[in-house]
């Protein structure tokens, strides 16, 4: 029996190891359209962005680990077709294998302006690594002279990040912690406020205003302004333009389902799978792209947490372990110290259960009178002990 994984990412290589793990000694290979080897996405847009890390360390595992795998890693080399079990790539290859494991994650939304100079996203280390030298003296801050006085120490660097969920909120204070004027602009009302909900969605931009990076919400991007072919400013819905150097969009991203089109799978946000995660015989789903059925509903994940958990259960099953995937969602993000943790999912109706609002604490959101989701504020083992005290017996979504 031989495994096909498409994705050398978190998801990916969690079933190889997993499969492994189990005793699997068959044959594994493993896909990737990057020509790094297996990394780590958090770390992008905080240490790696800051300059604190290097490359080596956002990669999941060394060399010698990913060796000791004894596991087939074809790297830089996008799949474009799936028919059977058969993934065919961009130089032509084609790979079959009895099982086919789809970890492709996500690909980046982007404005609808043409390609400008000076604009970024930041899903791929390469892209994170643009983003950082642009961010940096050796980035050419001084062949900007001519569009906003930016001279060679960057005083006067302009930057506007456009998105107000996790990968904005933390970009934005990286950034900030850089010494970088740096403005944030979004349509919520408050920042995070969808996974966070208002009450603390508004303590967290509290938190931001005070570092000092400036908050636009309840502004809808419109579109960019350039000067030959260099960003120059985003305009917002009504005219404003925020003059801007460099422009971080993040603006969320899509499943990367584009290469299945004509695969017979069913693609709706998502790979679309059964409770085992198994999108087709033989074919199965982990990670950002899987869109997998949990009870009466259709449930997709974004998040770390969930490419590991979904990657073992996918492994489980196709030893025939034949584990229905039930997990409680999860993620956390770290910015100006700060660190927030959330079991669950929010909802508008939050009680503090732990501490005192904007300092340290631990809060509930119910729905109907049901814990649904804890949320922690620099509490980590409180925050954990009211999970399972609340939400781990009954496995809830």
């Amino acid at each position: 029996m031989s495994v096909l994984v498409v994705g050398a990412s978190a998801a990916g290589l969690t079933t190889v190891e997993a499969l492994r793990r189990k005793g699997f000694r068959d044959r594994i290979t493993v896909l990737g359209a990057e020509y790094h080897p297996p990394y780590d996405r958090p770390p992008l847009s905080k240490q790696f962005l800051l300059g604190d890390w290097d490359e080596s360390r956002t990669w999941l595992r060394p060399g010698t680990m990913l060796t000791a795998l004894d596991a087939e890693f074809v790297l830089g080399d996008p799949a474009v077709s799936l028919s059977d079990h058969t993934v065919h790539t961009t130089t032509g290859r084609s790979l079959t294998a009895d099982h086919v494991v789809i970890a492709t994650g996500l690909q980046p939304r982007h404005l609808p302006d043409p390609p400008l100079e000076g604009v970024h996203v930041l899903r791929t280390l390469d892209d994170a690594a643009a983003l950082r030298k642009a961010l940096t003296p050796s980035g050419g801050w001084r062949r900007d002279l001519r569009l906003g006085g930016v001279g060679g120490d960057g005083v006067g660097l302009r930057v506007v990040v456009v998105g107000d969920g996790v990968l904005g909120a933390e970009v934005a204070a990286t950034v900030c912690r850089l010494g970088l004027a740096v403005t944030l602009a979004g349509p919520q009302g408050v920042l995070m406020g969808a996974q966070l909900g208002v009450v603390v969605g508004k303590v967290l931009g509290e938190l931001h205003t005070a570092e000092g990076v400036e908050l636009r919400l309840g502004c809808a991007v419109d579109g960019l302004e350039d000067v030959d072919g260099r960003v120059s400013g985003v305009r917002l819905v009504g005219g404003e333009v925020l003059p801007a150097d460099v422009v971080v969009v993040a603006l969320g991203a899509t499943p990367a389902t584009g290469w299945l089109e004509g695969s017979g799978l069913t693609l709706e946000n998502g790979v679309v799978c059964d409770e085992y995660c198994r999108a087709a015989d033989g074919v199965f789903a982990a990670g950002d792209v899987a869109r997998w059925r949990h009870d009466d509903a259709l449930v997709r994940l974004e998040n770390r947490t969930n490419a590991t958990e979904q990657a073992l259960c996918v492994a489980a099953n196709i030893l025939g372990e034949h584990q229905a995937y039930r997990p409680i969602p999860y993620f956390w993000t770290d910015q100006f110290g700060t660190k927030l943790q959330v079991h669950g999912r929010p909802s508008a109706d939050l009680t503090v259960a732990e501490g005192t609002i904007g300092e340290r604490f631990v809060a509930h959101y119910r729905d109907a009178g049901r814990i649904v989701g804890v949320l922690g504020w620099n509490a980590p083992k409180q925050t954990r002990a009211h999970r399972d005290r609340n939400l781990a017996r009954e496995g809830r979504i």
